[in-house]
């Protein structure tokens, strides 16, 4: 499986509160909603490709719209929220790593985890790369304590 990652990201917020968040993610949904009027031009493009509902997350992709739900079975709780595509031509998995730090933060990286032929590979990496690190920003502009 291939792997794609985000820079990591700092959010200022302890990890047992942010994993509790992304497993339930249609939160993030009404929080966004509430606040679109404060938030930024590219962040809000950003969200544009993103919708959450109550157990699954769906992102435009270089393949189309693509829905993963939450895998329980996998995360493991204050560490790492996977979430698996249900239906799409190749396995896809999105994995949202969390660290916790001593001073309360915690640092995130997405990833983006797929099973792709090789020359499909190669004519999408760039666009997979760009949207793991967008996805890994997003999060870190997510007000997690606030949800």
């Amino acid at each position: 499986m291939e792997s794609f990652k985000s820079t990591p990201h700092s959010i200022a917020c302890d990890a047992a509160t942010i994993y509790s968040k992304l497993t339930n993610p249609s939160l993030i949904q009404q929080q966004i909603e509430a606040n679109a009027d404060r938030i930024d031009e590219q962040a809000r493009q950003h969200l544009d490709t993103v919708k959450f509902t109550e157990d699954s997350i769906s992102i435009q992709s270089p393949m189309g719209e693509v829905a993963l739900s939450l895998d329980r079975e996998n995360s493991i709780e204050d560490e790492r929220v996977v979430y698996t595509a249900s239906s799409s031509p190749v396995p896809i998995n999105m994995v949202i790593n969390l660290q916790s730090q001593d001073d309360g933060t915690t640092m995130s990286t997405a990833e983006l985890q797929l099973q792709l032929p090789f020359f499909l590979r190669k004519m999408v990496e760039g666009q997979l790369q760009e949207g793991a690190e967008r996805f890994g920003e997003l999060l870190s502009r997510i007000p997690f304590d606030r949800l």
